[in-house]
């Protein structure tokens, strides 16, 4: 191999090791005793990786017998393979990066709206990611429950009203609940082409068809629907938005979405009967920032309203998520 090595005064020292191949190694011995190895080489197959890690247990026993024992901790992380034809890379809300089991494409077209991808993980079922975003995966019934008030309401005779859930979940699990009327408002109908083929434990046989007998699927902007809704009088007992988490960004008037969260909360407000309730997506509970801002939101709609928050673990997300559950005011006569 061909070693290059940079030596500062003060800033420690940098040995870069290439082989004919093209791999490389990088060795990086900090002043404060921080020792790093870096080894980069390209194998797709699994005896190259072998291969890899029995250099890095060699390396490791060298490193210990140079320092004579005085080594007080050794960790190696696992290899990130990049350029694959799978990716399994996905960052949590919170930034962390998580590395799924993922082992098939199941799905992957760009729609007028975003991308969609369905990946099939050997834990989770089929996974729905849209623009990069973890939505949900078949085994994430617990997203679906939470955002339908976790079993503590009765939806029997019930007007309902969802925003986006293009997968279905929600829709699916309503609609066995004996609602008088559920209507699903989503924009994007290749989410819906792609869930009803690939996510089927998510949605059963609910999105096959656009209407059955107690529910109707419109494709189509929500916000129009709401106006309309709102114009001509029309009131629902739930309404739930699936349509988007708490954004990350905790400066409102730099961001679009906080504005889009808010005319939703309002035009929602302005459907849901008296008595009725909202349920939403909150974000990770790590963001506590922004799940703070979105609570000072609440105060500043057309209407009084107030809140209650429940924390839930959600499988595929790999972190814990909030949801919310919002209802108006009720005044004294």
């Amino acid at each position: 191999m061909t070693e290059t090595v940079h030596n500062w005064e003060d800033h420690g020292y940098l040995a870069t090791y290439i082989k004919k191949n093209g791999s490389f190694a990088n060795l990086r011995i900090h002043p404060h005793g921080l020792v790093l190895v870096d080894l980069q080489s390209y194998n797709d197959h699994i005896k190259g990786r072998e291969e890899v890690d029995q250099l890095l247990n060699k390396v490791e026993e060298r490193m210990k017998e140079l320092f004579h024992g005085n080594i007080k901790r050794v960790k190696r992380l696992p290899a990130i393979l990049r350029g694959g034809v799978i990716d399994r890379y996905w960052p949590t809300a919170d930034g962390r990066l998580v590395e799924y089991d993922i082992d098939e494409v199941v799905y992957d077209e760009d729609s007028p709206f975003q991308n969609i991808k369905i990946l099939h993980s050997k834990q989770f079922g089929n996974i729905l990611i849209l623009s990069g975003d973890v939505n949900l995966a078949e085994s994430d019934l617990a997203y679906t429950k939470a955002i339908m008030g976790s079993g503590k309401e009765d939806y029997t005779g019930k007007e309902v009203l969802i925003l986006g859930g293009g997968d279905g979940g929600i829709l699916y699990e309503i609609v066995k609940l004996k609602p008088k009327m559920v209507t699903m408002v989503e924009i994007d109908q290749m989410v819906i082409d792609g869930c009803k083929k690939y996510m089927r434990k998510t949605c059963g046989d609910v999105l096959d068809n656009l209407k059955g007998e107690c529910y109707q699927v419109l494709i189509e902007d929500c916000i129009p629907v709401l106006k309309r809704y709102a114009k001509e009088g029309r009131m629902f007992d739930y309404v739930i938005n699936d349509l988007t988490a708490v954004p990350i960004s905790t400066s409102p008037e730099e961001d679009s979405t906080w504005e889009f969260l808010r005319l939703i909360l309002d035009l929602s407000m302005k459907v849901l009967k008296q008595d009725g309730k909202y349920f939403t997506q909150g974000n990770c509970i790590n963001l506590t920032d922004a799940l703070t801002l979105y609570e000072e939101q609440l105060s500043r709609l057309y209407c009084p309203v107030e809140f209650s928050k429940e924390t839930v673990c959600v499988p595929s997300y790999m972190e814990l998520w909030v949801f919310y559950t919002i209802w108006k005011k009720q005044t004294d006569i």
